[in-house]
């Protein structure tokens, strides 16, 4: 079995429709990780090569503001990225990963700002996108008095945009991800009654979608101290994360689960032993991969990375902000503008890259319990006869 599972994730094959992977390792109690690789190749080789060793499937994705058809703020196109996660997987030999659309992001809903969003849904279904996060959450409407009224705007553009992405997809298989609350780390949380809502009407439509994002008290990215140190977070509220869940049961809603945005800063011990494996069954971790390229640039590539942190402070810093919190709030900026040099970088620095990706991998999956969910995923394709169907 597992060298069968070994041998049909070697071979050359398109991304696994993320509805596959969620579904697969469903009641196994993994948090399947998604990662978020804003720069170098060397970070997503790491990456599928720690997946590789522990046989585990991986979600690669990237948010609208990090990849859009002009760049995003990484440099990336849908189809540029596309062809890196395939480059990396051609060079470790393992595609046992889903390719997922991250943060598809409406924020006023307007019609020029929602035609713009269409372009970039084809952009990625042209490109072999097999997951999309439909994010209408900024239209959450906070003088309305109901839940009916407050979800009103965000049911309606979604909708919208999840008919018009299964028109683009035609017979394609695909993964869906939805999202009821902003990711801000404020103590302003999503409640069950928003998610059974927000899920009641989308299957009224027709649409099933596999993970739900939630307001938790999860952040984007990271807080750091006077040093620059990474602070841990310890803000997410896991039992606003399973009363949600639990009411989501209650309603007969048990294939979809909480896809736990904002990750990074959470200590992997936290994650072991407090997560609701299972209940949350897909974690974001994005900004953590930044931090540990610029770590290594630091070492390996020093004029770069002071090339890197002095443009980031002279276009970013404010009067009375610390320097070290200005670069970690802006950095992410610095990938499109430096992306050629980066690109760039010495052998040396790129095997530390590597290296340090898959040592840090590794400890992420043994604390999300995802060892062996390529053999789980395997065997729920084959069981079902889904070989050919992607």
């Amino acid at each position: 079995m597992v060298l069968e599972v070994i041998n049909y994730f070697e071979t050359p094959r398109e991304p696994l429709p993320m509805n596959y992977l969620a579904q697969g390792v469903l009641g196994k109690g993994s948090i399947i990780a998604a990662i978020n690789p804003r720069a170098t190749e060397e970070v997503i080789r790491g990456i599928l090569r720690a997946a590789k060793k522990t046989r585990s499937v991986v979600i690669m994705e990237l948010a609208l503001s990090e990849m859009d058809l002009s760049g995003g703020y990484t440099g990336y196109t849908p189809l540029k990225f596309a062809k890196r996660v395939r480059s990396a997987a051609e060079k470790e030999k393992w595609f046992a990963y889903s390719l997922h659309a991250d943060h598809v992001t409406v924020k006023k809903g307007t019609p020029e700002e929602m035609d713009k969003v269409k372009k970039e849904i084809v952009a990625r279904v042209e490109s072999g996108f097999t997951g999309y996060a439909i994010d209408t959450s900024y239209l959450y409407n906070t003088e309305a008095d109901t839940v009916p009224e407050q979800l009103a705007d965000i049911i309606e553009k979604g909708i919208v945009l999840f008919d018009f992405l299964k028109e683009q997809m035609g017979d394609r298989v695909y993964g869906l991800e939805g999202e009821i609350g902003e990711i801000t780390g404020g103590s302003e949380y999503s409640t069950p009654e928003e998610a059974v809502h927000y899920l009641n009407a989308l299957t009224g439509h027709g649409v099933n979608i596999d993970y739900l994002a939630i307001a938790n008290g999860s952040k984007h990215g990271v807080t750091v101290d006077a040093e620059g140190k990474v602070i841990p977070q310890l803000g997410i509220n896991l039992q606003v994360t399973s009363d949600t869940i639990n009411a989501l049961e209650k309603e007969g809603y048990t294939t979809c689960r909480i896809a736990q945005h904002g990750i990074t800063g959470t200590p992997v011990d936290v994650i072991a032993k407090m997560f609701p494996h299972g209940d949350i069954s897909k974690g974001n971790i994005g900004t953590f991969w930044q931090i540990l390229v610029f770590s290594e640039l630091e070492k390996h590539e020093p004029a770069l990375y002071g090339r890197m942190r002095e443009w980031v402070l002279e276009k970013y810093s404010k009067e009375g902000v610390d320097e070290h919190k200005t670069f970690s709030a802006n950095s992410k900026f610095a990938w499109k503008e430096f992306y050629d040099e980066v690109e760039a970088i010495g052998a040396e620095a790129k095997e530390a890259i590597l290296t340090r990706a898959e040592k840090d991998m590794i400890a992420f999956i043994d604390a999300l319990n995802m060892t062996s969910s390529a053999e789980h995923v395997h065997k729920y394709i084959h069981e079902r006869k889904l070989e050919d169907t992607y």
